[in-house]
């Protein structure tokens, strides 16, 4: 027996639900078979929205760098950090983090600029976060020897929950994260993490 197609809202909403990373619309088309355009896609994730809204549901969708994600409402923020944070530790170490940031920042920046910030060579750091496709080389520096510059990806945007890098947060406020951070730490018996070091960022 032929079963009926399912709406295509449905379709979208569930390959966004399914996907591992934010479900961008060359994907969607591709699994629905739709011709979307990206102002029907909008439109059509903007009715989800509006349903979800109506039933009081604690998420949305929301647009992550090139594509779509669920995420929680913001209010909900405080009560998932304990879960978020031990994810993100898992996919970087402290000092990959640091080098992340530094690069997030001051992008496009070298080895050079950024060993100079931290004081330590940032080698391994930036061969692990080339690996994991969160930065890319941009470019090369107008400077002796023409060293390679590095930027993040779509993927650092998608790892953090960010639509653009004008939403990364306040230096500040990073600081205030990872101070957090060792507090727990320092509070559950662990080792406090090291220094971030990103006092020496902000201009």
């Amino acid at each position: 027996m032929h079963e009926p197609e399912l709406p295509l809202q449905q379709q979208i909403e569930a390959v966004i639900f399914a996907s591992e990373e934010a479900a961008t619309l060359s994907l969607i088309r591709q699994v629905t078979g739709a011709e979307l355009t990206a102002g029907q896609l909008d439109a059509l994730v903007g009715e989800l929205n509006a349903g979800y809204a109506l039933a009081g549901l604690s998420f949305r969708i929301h647009r992550i760098a090139s594509g779509y994600r669920f995420l929680a409402e913001p209010q909900f923020g405080d009560l998932l950090k304990s879960l978020l944070a031990p994810r993100i530790r898992r996919k970087l170490s402290q000092p990959v983090l640091e080098v992340l940031s530094v690069i997030a920042y001051r992008q496009p920046v070298t080895k050079g600029e950024i060993q100079q910030l931290r004081g330590t060579s940032p080698d391994y750091a930036v061969d692990r976060l080339l690996e994991r496709g969160f930065i890319t080389v941009c470019g090369r520096a107008d400077s002796p020897g023409r060293p390679l510059q590095y930027g993040t990806t779509s993927e650092f945007l998608d790892l953090f929950g960010l639509h653009s890098l004008r939403d990364l947060p306040q230096l500040r406020e990073i600081r205030e994260i990872l101070q957090e951070h060792e507090e727990q730490e320092y509070l559950a018996g662990g080792s406090p993490a090291p220094q971030s070091g990103f006092e020496h960022n902000e201009g």
